[in-house]
């Protein structure tokens, strides 16, 4: 008998359909997750899940789901882990990595742009019928080309949005984490701690995983070492940066403009932040091209195959 696999969300469905060969597949063909006791209950008789960043596997569920053996992500974060719990169970666990980070990095400069060059203020403004022609001040934003961009992780998309800063708008780079990054040396980067980095820099893009020690590293003492002229853009997970306290900065005047990819809380986004028209706000989709998004339920698929065949999966954690 082949060993029950859960798929708990709508993925591709040529590219899950090799798992048919290994696995006995329940596929929650949905884009709504499933809440914490439907989880559970589907979990049942199944020896593993394909998930997102999404299902918290913690020390409750897998008490409730005693033949729960592997856990393989299609997503790269994984603070959706209870690492401890699913360790003391032996389980075997896996992300996508890599493969996201050149369609991340992308829109991590579109997000920037956007919301230096006020392009989403501007689209409004236009699509309300309110433009009545041009004028010398219309919309003016801050530049970005030959500024200085702060790094917060200058992990693999850290770097790669670095690369772009650096060789396309000749931006000087200054860059946050625990140790230094011979990467970053390739781009004259500066090592500075946090505080000095918000200080000097015109532009700062968050980019470090989330945990206890990294919950509002961003927060009200945080953004006011920034300049009010200054533009905040996370790529990296929600609770990483004080949403409410980024709202009272952006409304206050006290930062220029933000650009934001993850919320606390999400879908559910600060209220606060909705009404900051100098605040771009898109949907946790800063991986989305089909290529990206394919490759990383490949990966998912790879690992949960490899699994099957009694060997390791690519991309463990």
């Amino acid at each position: 008998m082949k060993p029950r696999l859960l798929v708990a969300r709508r993925l591709f469905p040529d590219v899950l359909a090799p798992l048919a060969a290994a696995y006995e597949l329940d596929v929650h063909d949905s884009d709504q997750p499933l809440p914490p006791a439907a989880l559970a209950a589907r979990l049942q008789g199944c020896w593993g899940l394909l998930g997102s960043g999404t299902e918290r596997v913690d020390a409750a569920l897998l008490a409730a789901c005693p033949t729960l053996q592997a856990v393989a992500l299609v997503t790269v974060g994984f603070n959706n882990l209870d690492l401890a719990a699913c360790r003391a169970r032996g389980l075997r666990l896996s992300n996508a990595p890599g493969v996201l980070t050149e369609a991340t990095a992308d829109f991590g400069l579109a997000l920037l742009l956007a919301a230096a060059r006020r392009v989403g203020e501007g689209e409004r403004f236009v699509r309300a019928g309110q433009w009545q022609g041009w004028a010398i001040d219309q919309f003016a934003g801050a530049p970005v080309a030959g500024t200085t961009l702060g790094v917060v992780g200058m992990g693999r998309i850290g770097t790669a949005i670095a690369r772009r800063a650096r060789h396309g708008f000749g931006m000087r780079i200054v860059y946050s984490q625990r140790s230094t990054s011979p990467e970053a040396e390739a781009l004259q980067a500066q090592h500075l701690p946090l505080p000095d980095l918000l200080r000097q820099a015109d532009h700062v893009v968050v980019m470090v995983p989330y945990g206890p020690d990294t919950h509002h590293l961003i927060g009200a003492s945080e953004l006011a070492w920034m300049k009010p002229s200054a533009t905040l853009v996370n790529l990296a997970r929600g609770g990483v940066v004080d949403d409410a306290a980024l709202a009272a900065a952006l409304q206050q005047g006290r930062l220029a403009a933000a650009g934001l990819d993850v919320f606390e809380g999400e879908p559910e986004v600060h209220p606060a932040l909705l009404a900051c028209p100098n605040a771009v706000l898109t949907p946790h989709i800063a991986s989305s091209t089909l290529p990206t998004r394919r490759a990383m339920v490949q990966l998912a698929v790879d690992n949960l195959l490899a699994w099957a065949d009694g060997r390791p999966g690519p991309t463990p954690i």
